[in-house]
């Protein structure tokens, strides 16, 4: 495992880092992987497809099962491999649960609704997270309930949901669950060999450090068998996208070739930084530098350090009357730094991503960067409206 501590600097001169949950900075080294053309028949190709595909697998653990999990990619951003898992392993007589305190959980609603599956919303706001207790009640209550889809870690708020609880709960009633790890993948463990679900899809431009361009799926195999001519796409089509890959190597429609291979050296990295361990460790401690260095400052995080995930983290706005975030979101780019605008709908807000190629020494300086941008707008006080404390509980 690597150090915490930044890479050597090749450029004086750089584009601002990119604090969001993806797209976020990559590495010179994935940047330079795209470089090079391929042809999505060759066999050069094929072969960094079924590299990517096992390396993916081994992430969570999931290829010595006794029912193994199988990679399949897809184009498009992650919006259309969450799409694909709905609409493939979601039978058309199919109920799906789904748990919302954000955009991505309202999304699959809004995704199960145009494609004519059932749907069961369970709105809990902006971010406060579902329970276990009342999943155990709905199951129970509603018996034609198949499946449960759940966010792993909404961006919306930051807030990392209790996974491992629900999927208990969700085997116990014998249902099945399907996991939108899009912003968590490869940074908090999701492992097939002791928690039960069905499915986890996730993104390039994500934890892994890659481009955007292209998802995947990692399905049970006896799942994915069961699930021919379920889909409500061609395209979308997780099952015939699999089947196609098995026969021939190749990917059913024309690949996204440099985001494929800039993948590829990202995994490289991964690896080396230490895997799932050392990517977590250095987000989590970028996080910490973060929270401790605005908190001096006046900022308030949205959530408790119990609910606050190592991938992004909300802050409240400051009350202070100078205190714009767009002139805030300004000052502190001109600095080298793109902070994220906040996704709220009761609370005024921004956020501050903690992923992609940044260490301690950028989380320190846009820790000084912020106070810099609050000076430059008058702003004295970083602190938040009481009321806007009162109207954002925290939970438990």
């Amino acid at each position: 495992m690597t150090s915490l501590s930044s890479p050597s600097v090749s450029h004086p001169l750089r584009d601002p880092y990119l604090l969001t949950p993806g797209p976020l900075t990559t590495s010179d080294r994935t940047k330079q992987a795209m470089l090079r053309d391929w042809g999505s028949w060759d066999g050069d190709f094929k072969a960094v497809t079924a590299r990517i595909r096992s390396r993916l697998v081994d992430i969570i653990g999931g290829g010595a099962l006794e029912d193994p999990f199988v990679c399949v990619p897809m184009q498009g951003s992650g919006s259309f491999v969450v799409e694909a898992m709905l609409g493939t392993l979601v039978p058309r007589d199919g109920k799906v649960l789904v748990p919302m305190n954000g955009a991505y959980g309202q999304r699959m609603v809004k995704s199960l609704t145009v494609m004519g599956r059932a749907v069961v919303p369970l709105d809990k706001g902006d971010y406060l997270p579902p329970t276990p207790e009342e999943i155990d009640r709905i199951l129970a209550n509603d018996p034609a309930i198949t499946h449960l889809a759940l966010v792993h870690c909404e961006t919306s708020s930051g807030i990392l949901n209790p996974l491992r609880a629900i999927a208990e709960v969700v085997a116990k009633h014998g249902r099945r669950l399907l996991i939108d790890a899009m912003s968590s993948f490869g940074a908090l463990s999701i492992d097939a060999r002791s928690l039960p679900f069905d499915a986890v899809v996730a993104s390039a431009n994500k934890c892994l450090e890659g481009v955007p361009g292209f998802g995947w799926a990692l399905v049970k195999r006896s799942v994915l068998e069961a699930a021919e001519g379920q889909a409500h796409s061609l395209t979308l089509d997780l099952h015939d996208q699999w089947r196609a890959m098995e026969a021939s190597g190749q990917w059913r429609f024309t690949p996204p070739t440099h985001v494929v291979v800039a993948l590829d050296a990202a995994l490289d990295q991964y690896l080396e930084e230490g895997g799932l361990l050392g990517r977590h460790a250095r987000y989590a401690h970028n996080r910490d530098i973060l929270v401790t260095g605005l908190e001096r400052q006046g900022f308030h995080p949205l959530l408790d350090s119990r609910w606050r995930s190592p991938i992004i983290v909300t802050f409240h706005s400051p009350a202070h009357p100078k205190f714009s975030f767009p002139a805030f979101y300004e000052a502190v780019k001109r600095r080298g730094f793109v902070l994220y605008p906040g996704k709220l709908t009761k609370v005024e807000s921004f956020r501050v991503g903690c992923i992609g190629q940044v260490f301690p020494e950028q989380m320190n300086a846009v820790v000084a960067a912020m106070g810099e941008a609050l000076t430059e707008l008058g702003v004295t006080d970083a602190s938040p409206d009481p009321a806007a404390l009162a109207a954002a509980p925290i939970p438990a």
